[in-house]
């Protein structure tokens, strides 16, 4: 559905990034990246509370190639 956006104020755009307004068909993505993270990691927020007490991070990954972004253009 059609919407009236107001101000877009930009800062940065990195080389990956995807940025649009309003209706779009399809977003595909140049890069791709794998993160592992543990137990807490990407909290964000004012006054958080957060106990881990055992925590591991599982980063076997058997798989050699994921998912290819061969035909993204």
């Amino acid at each position: 559905m059609p919407a009236i956006v107001g101000v877009a104020q930009v800062i940065t755009l990195g080389n990956s990034s995807v940025f649009h307004i309003g209706d779009v068909y399809k977003i595909m993505p140049f890069a791709a990246a794998k993160t592992f993270s543990g137990a807490g990691s990407f909290n964000t927020g004012e006054r958080l509370d957060v106990n881990n007490r055992m925590s591991s991070t599982n980063t076997y990954d058997p798989e050699l190639i994921d998912q290819a972004n061969a035909f993204n253009m």
